[in-house]
């Protein structure tokens, strides 16, 4: 991840969270540059809470949710801020790849289809809970202060998924048809854990409902008119 934001073409900052992790094993390259503040955690909390509690930390205009064993594409950051910038929408998203053990890539094209989406829209494309997400979550490059307003929920998983409704359903944004982050495939993900698939069908439908209900209430109709709507 550090290696593929020093390929950036705009200027950025990290805020990593070490959730209970020693800090002594931050790599050193990461230690010592000035543009990454590490966030020490005194035990751990979790991925939502640690990110939660690294957003306060934040100083920039725009902030982009990462993890540690994924990357940012060479262009990722410089195409979606020039969108903002142009727009002024608050968030621009993409598509993503995932990156295989032996290097190659599958491209994701999330369901919401490129283009501008009013705030709201993009939970209509999530038909059902246990369908695929309406979007990437980390493609996702937003104003801060949406960001502030729609931080991760409170599951031990899936909250990225509540962060991405909760962002694209306060402001209208735009999707571009470029892969933006790469998602590297290994068996240390939190996916691949016996234990994550318990609790997936639950968590989708917790984002769903979210998603469902915010959008009710910031167009002021009743949950079922929006269901009927789409």
């Amino acid at each position: 991840m550090y290696e593929s934001l020093t390929r950036q073409q705009v200027s950025w900052e990290a805020v990593v969270a070490l959730d209970g992790a020693d800090p002594a094993r931050l790599p050193a390259p990461l230690a010592t540059d000035d543009r990454v503040r590490v966030l020490p955690l005194p035990r751990p909390v979790g991925a939502a809470c640690a990110r939660n509690l690294a957003l306060n930390d934040v100083r920039t205009d725009y902030t982009n949710w990462a993890d540690d064993d994924d990357e940012f594409s060479d262009h990722a950051m410089a195409v979606r801020l020039g969108v903002l910038e142009a727009t002024g929408v608050g968030w621009c998203a993409g598509y993503s790849q995932d990156v295989h053990a032996d290097g190659s890539t599958t491209l994701w094209r999330c369901p919401t289809p490129p283009g501008r989406h009013e705030a709201g829209d993009v939970w209509t494309y999530w038909k059902k809970p246990e369908d695929t997400i309406p979007i990437g979550p980390t493609t996702i490059l937003a104003r801060t202060d949406l960001v502030r307003a729609a931080p991760m929920g409170g599951p031990v998983q899936g909250e990225d998924y509540v962060a991405a409704l909760g962002v694209t359903s306060l402001a209208p944004g735009i999707l571009v048809p470029v892969p933006v982050y790469r998602y590297r495939k290994h068996p240390g993900q939190m996916t691949r854990q016996d234990a994550y698939d318990a609790l997936e069908a639950s968590a989708r439908r917790h984002a769903w409902n979210f998603g469902r209900s915010l959008r009710a209430a910031l167009s002021r109709l009743e949950p079922s008119d929006v269901s009927e709507a789409v």
